[in-house]
C-alpha cells in the first residue's frame, strides 16, 4: 500500500467530519439568534440547575474513559477495553439522565421571574410556551439532547458488539468513530453549558 492511500482518510470518518461541522454551524447560528433577540428586550434570566454542572463532569470522565478504551482496543487489552466501554455506556446513560433531570426542574420548579434585569416579585417555572430566552433554551435543548441520544445509541452499539463474540479482526474504525463523535458531544455540551451561563 502507497503513502497516499495510507494517508487518505476513511469515507466513514470525512462523513462524520462533515455530519460535525454542520451541527457545529447549526448550533452557532442559534446561539447567534439567541444573542441578537435577547439584545431586543422583554428577555428572561433564569439559574441553571447545580445538575448541570454534575452532567458536565460526568460527560467529560466519558470521554476520558472512551480515550482509554481506544486505547485499549489498539493494544488488543480486551478485558481493559471492555471494562472501560462499558464504564463509557454507564457514563453516557448517566449524563443523558441528568440533562433530562436539569431540563425537567427548570421546566417544574419555580425560580425568580426576571425581565431584563428586574425581578418581577414572583416566583415562575422556565416554561416552553414562556418568555423568548424559555423558547430559546428549549429549541436548543430539543436538538442537543437528539444528539445525545444518537451518542448513547452508538456506545451501546459498541457495548454490544465487545461482548457479542471474540475480537479476531482488530479495526479500530468504528470505534474511531463512536469516540470522535463521543467527543463532540462532549465539547458541544461545555459549549453549549458555559454559553447558557454567560446568559443567565
Amino acid at each position: 500500500m502507497s503513502t497516499d492511500q495510507r494517508k487518505k482518510i476513511h469515507p466513514h470518518k470525512f462523513a462524520l467530519w462533515v455530519a460535525m461541522g454542520s451541527i457545529a454551524m447549526m448550533f452557532a447560528g442559534l446561539t447567534s439568534a439567541y444573542v441578537v433577540k435577547q439584545a431586543a428586550g422583554n428577555w428572561r434570566t433564569y439559574q441553571l440547575p447545580m445538575v448541570f454542572w454534575v452532567s458536565t463532569l460526568v460527560i467529560i470522565l466519558s470521554s476520558v474513559t472512551i480515550a482509554l478504551g481506544l486505547r485499549a482496543f489498539r493494544q488488543r487489552q480486551m478485558p481493559r477495553y471492555k471494562m472501560l466501554i462499558s464504564l463509557t455506556l454507564v457514563l453516557g446513560l448517566a449524563f443523558a439522565g441528568l440533562q433530562y433531570l436539569g431540563f425537567y426542574q427548570l421546566a417544574t420548579q419555580p425560580q425568580p421571574l426576571i425581565l431584563n434585569g428586574e425581578e418581577q416579585g414572583r416566583l415562575a417555572p422556565v416554561t416552553v410556551s414562556g418568555n423568548p430566552a424559555e423558547s430559546f433554551l428549549y429549541a436548543i435543548a430539543g436538538v442537543h439532547l437528539l444528539h445525545i441520544l444518537g451518542g448513547v445509541v452508538a456506545l451501546a452499539i459498541v457495548f454490544f458488539r465487545a461482548f457479542r463474540k471474540r475480537v479476531k479482526v482488530y479495526n479500530t474504525t468504528g470505534l474511531e468513530i463512536v469516540a470522535g463523535y463521543w467527543h463532540f458531544v462532549d465539547v458541544l455540551w461545555i459549549y453549549l453549558f458555559v454559553f447558557f451561563l454567560a446568559n443567565q
